[in-house]
């Protein structure tokens, strides 16, 4: 199921990964791992699986909903009930031929399962063992419930998002989640690579907390620098201005005068020679000190015209600037069209589903759809029989309860 071929195999082929995850940091992390080649086998709880899979709040023709789809391609699922003790036993089997194991329940949960890291990893020392959680396995939040929301407002995120007179606002989009993916596959894959030189692995300790407040780079180096504490600025930069959407006559667009060059250039394309000669807005430390007044001053040039206008006028002659779109337009557009960012994959009852395609674009061995996003327990059977698992003590396991009741 291929949607484009290389004659290398991937980079983490071979690579056995347990999927031992929810919702989205754990799961988009795991799928990253499977599109580069990686058997990821997602260990799900027997009554319903995933929480992603009932998400969202519509149906598509079957149960899992469309973010399930979006995060859970080239995985295979096993139902596994790791309450029991059947359970447990085929974990540890599982963990014995495992590189990489990911898990994010509230810390201690793994430890009363009886499949911590001490546990796994003397069963495979080998084992790289990652729990994400919302705040870290220490401090004194280390016991909270968190989601990307907590982690966006106990980090700072939701401080500096949204307008000055604006109540409290989040990103748009789950930057706590998605950073803390990020960031684990790359502790995750670092961990791999000393095992595979030391054939000892380690625990690696990830949380949307920490992940989020790594993003803080700009707004924490002015507090420490100057003491002032960063504040909402809409969609402005607090390193330069003008940089963020300006009104135009039939709506907003986004642009960047960012150096004196290109502000000099602005200035000229406005036939705005009095911005110039403004002493407010000699310098891009003086330009930001009186942004409102600049921004004010520079929206009734743009006012006469609409944005494709100015856009136009602006990217001929060297000033960043672009359109506000929605999901769908930029999906759709002429060039998220070219960079293939949607997909579509076969799917066992949905038919074509589409998906996000691969942000990175690797040009020696190109990411891949191998499976679609896998149906709950799915390939159970197949998984244990790689173990040496035959049809009969698969059986023995279901009467113990290692599938669930």
């Amino acid at each position: 199921m291929s949607d484009t071929s290389s004659s290398r195999p991937l980079p983490l082929a071979g690579v056995r990964v347990l999927d031992v995850s929810q919702v989205m940091a754990g799961p988009y992390a795991c799928m990253l791992l499977a599109d580069l080649g990686a058997d990821v086998i997602k260990i799900e709880p027997p009554q319903g699986g995933d929480q992603t899979r009932g998400a969202m709040g519509f149906k598509l023709k079957g149960t899992d909903s469309m973010g399930f789809l979006n995060m859970n391609r080239n995985k295979r699922s096993i139902a596994l009930d790791l309450k029991s003790d059947s359970g447990r036993e085929v974990l540890y089997k599982l963990v014995a031929q495992a590189d990489i194991l990911v898990e994010n329940y509230r810390p201690g949960v793994m430890k009363r399962l009886r499949t911590d890291y001490e546990t796994l990893s003397a069963i495979n020392p080998r084992l790289v063992y990652v729990s994400i959680s919302g705040f870290g396995q220490t401090g004194p939040w280390a016991g909270r419930p968190g989601f990307d929301l907590m982690a966006q407002a106990m980090s700072g995120i939701m401080s500096v998002t949204g307008h000055p007179d604006g109540p409290p606002a989040k990103a748009g989009v789950p930057v706590a989640d998605i950073g803390c993916a990020l960031f684990a596959t790359y502790g995750m894959l670092s961990a791999y690579i000393g095992a595979k030189a030391t054939g000892r692995g380690q625990y690696v300790d990830a949380s949307l907390f920490d992940s989020a407040l790594a993003f803080s780079i700009w707004d924490i180096s002015e507090y420490w620098g100057t003491g002032r504490e960063p504040e909402q600025l809409g969609t402005a930069n607090r390193m330069s201005a003008p940089y963020q959407a300006m009104k135009a006559a039939d709506g907003h667009f986004v642009m960047g005068a960012t150096n004196q060059k290109l502000w000099q250039t602005l200035c000229a394309t406005l036939e705005r020679p009095d911005l110039l000669e403004d002493a407010r807005f000699a310098t891009v430390s003086l330009r930001l000190a009186n942004r409102h007044a600049l921004i004010e001053s520079l929206e009734r040039s743009f006012a006469q015209q609409g944005c494709e206008h100015w856009i136009d006028r602006l990217l001929a002659v060297g000033i960043p600037a672009g359109p506000i779109l929605s999901y769908p337009e930029a999906f759709e557009s002429e060039h998220g069209r070219h960079r293939r960012m949607r997909i579509e994959i076969d799917h066992p009852v949905e038919g074509k589903v589409p998906n996000i395609g691969f942000a990175v674009k690797m040009g020696g061995t190109p990411q891949q759809v191998r499976r679609a996003p896998p149906l709950l327990g799915q390939h159970t059977a197949e998984v244990l029989a790689e173990l040496g698992i035959d049809a009969s003590a698969q059986r023995e396991l279901a009467a113990a309860g290692a599938f669930g009741s």
